[in-house]
């Protein structure tokens, strides 16, 4: 069993739990499941915001501890007022350190679109999304059937809410709805979790014409942000650049600024 399988089937079985100790009812009475979700893709095409999907982490299966302390309220609001276009959190509490008090913290400081990045294998995964203030959700092609991902997408889209579809390898493009509006490609190999963002220029082309673009992972530079936007790419889904700095914040806001001053020059420079 490889860590994704691990992952999914811990998952599954802390789902099971979930359910049990709050039941969908439960969950369909929070404030935030009435609330209007905020459009990903729109913030995404905003010109006068940086297209950088800046995540909250403290720490991966592949890096071992990156932030542990970090407070998700001072982080993200950082985050919002650095630039960002949209924020991520994640909720995974064995595997990345995450909570759902992480992403309910977020939403109460911020009122840019929020991701809730998951392992969502369940349609109670979705509803409890929408429960704790997350504007889209996050779909792993890899670790989901065709069927799986038509179906939660759908349940997505009928609670108003976006979905980021996430694929790592070429294969998995064709198990990707039709209705897919927003995809990703993750840069990291989950074979030997080398990250490279030469991954997601190759396979660019290879997604349908119509989808917004995001290149997720391995975005070290403005360089390389720059050079993935003039590619095609509308968003760029950053956590670990942030957060293994000590102001997750100020290094946003510097890369951002950095982002801005390369595409002042290129625009002199034409």
């Amino acid at each position: 069993m490889n860590i994704l399988d691990e992952i999914i089937a811990h998952k599954r079985a802390e789902v099971k739990e979930s359910k049990e100790l709050y039941p969908v009812k439960l969950l369909e009475r929070s404030p935030y499941y009435q609330a209007q979700p905020v459009s990903l893709k729109k913030y995404l095409l905003r010109e006068d915001l940086s297209g950088v999907i800046a995540e909250f982490k403290r720490k991966s299966p592949s890096k071992g501890v990156i932030n542990e302390f970090a407070d998700p309220a001072t982080v993200c609001l950082e985050y919002m007022q650095a630039g960002a276009s949209a924020l991520s959190v994640i909720t995974n509490t064995r595997y990345f350190g995450g909570t759902i008090k992480d992403l309910t913290t977020a939403r109460r400081f911020n009122f840019c679109p929020i991701l809730r990045k998951e392992f969502i294998v369940d349609e109670y995964q979705v509803i409890e999304a929408r429960s704790i203030g997350a504007d889209a959700i996050l779909l792993i092609a890899e670790v989901l059937t065709r069927e799986e991902l038509k179906t939660l997408s759908a349940l997505a889209r009928e609670l108003q809410m976006e979905v980021l579809f996430e694929i790592h390898e070429e294969e998995n493009i064709d198990k990707l709805p039709a209705e897919a509006q927003i995809i990703g490609i993750n840069n990291r190999n989950l074979k030997n979790l080398s990250v490279s963002i030469e991954h997601s220029l190759q396979l660019l082309e290879k997604l349908p014409a119509n989808a917004m673009k995001i290149a997720e992972s391995g975005i070290d530079s403005p360089e390389a942000a720059i050079r993935l936007k003039e590619a095609g790419f509308s968003g760029l889904l950053m956590g670990e650049r942030f957060m293994r700095e000590a102001n997750p914040g100020k290094a946003c806001k510097l890369f951002i600024k950095g982002m801005k001053k390369l595409m002042a020059e290129k625009s002199v420079i034409q």
